[in-house]
């Protein structure tokens, strides 16, 4: 485990070098991310200037919910983006060879190789969105344990749905557009799921499970509701949904064959 966590900091500071030489990019990105996530909170606080609450939800709730869900977003964006690259061209081009030829876990290479720093946008927005609403909150020592271990399991969802998508290459050659489709729907976490047909609702529970990185967990925050089903669901779904994300990793590594091959 040392060993990995010395791995992960070295390739943290050589990605952070690379970037210094790139600053106006730097810039540019994470500017572009907030950017993007204020207009949508510039389009919530306008539609709650024509109704006063959102199936039950007022604005601030709204707004927690929606800051809620930046978080793990932003965390996984972070650090574990490079997943992308599998899905897209690392099989196709014959790319992926080289994290075979090493003495470490291909899957631990792929994920902490490079950061993405633009990912600093969600989470500034994120932690001010919480910050603006979070007084309005009963908080107990058991809401705040719960509230600070929702965010890694939280996390571990958009990782591992990450991970399922990106191995689906190893029989396809690239999987791009299915992480972008599934990653899509991470935006109907942002906001109460009452407001959507039960068919989404169930979709994004239960089969592609955004819900519980950010409404079901904030539900139980700022209305007590479910305990056990919100956070507990939580680490339960994100725990089945990484097992089972390391199993087809697994297979696809065994019928992986190199482009070139």
């Amino acid at each position: 485990m040392k060993k990995y966590q010395r791995m992960h900091l070295i390739f943290i500071r050589q990605y952070l070098k690379q970037i210094m030489e790139y600053k106006a990019d730097f810039l540019v990105g994470v500017v572009g991310v907030f950017l993007t996530q204020g207009l949508n909170m510039l389009f919530l606080n306008i539609l709650f200037q024509h109704i006063p609450l959102l199936d039950g939800w007022s604005f601030h709730q709204v707004a927690f919910i929606y800051g809620f869900s930046l978080i793990p977003k932003g965390i996984d964006h972070l650090f574990f983006d490079n997943l992308w690259a599998l899905g897209q061209h690392l099989i196709r081009k014959g790319e992926f060879d080289k994290y075979l030829t090493r003495p470490i876990s291909p899957l631990f290479h792929i994920l902490v190789e490079t950061f993405q720093i633009d990912a600093l946008g969600e989470l500034l927005v994120g932690v001010l969105l919480l910050l603006m609403t979070i007084t309005s909150l009963t908080w107990t020592w058991a809401k705040v344990f719960l509230f600070l271990i929702s965010i890694p399991f939280a996390t571990l969802i958009y990782t591992s749905l990450k991970i399922v998508t990106a191995s689906i290459a190893f029989w396809t050659k690239q999987s791009g557009a299915i992480i972008y489709i599934f990653y899509m729907f991470n935006d109907f976490a942002k906001y109460p799921i009452a407001i959507y047909h039960s068919f989404l609702r169930w979709l994004i529970s239960f089969i592609i499970p955004f819900a519980f990185t950010a409404y079901y967990p904030a539900s139980y925050f700022l209305k007590d509701k479910d305990g056990l089903f919100n956070i507990g669901g939580l680490i339960l779904i994100s725990l089945i949904f990484f097992t089972l994300s390391l199993k087809l990793w697994n297979k696809g590594l065994d019928a992986y064959e190199s482009a070139g091959s």
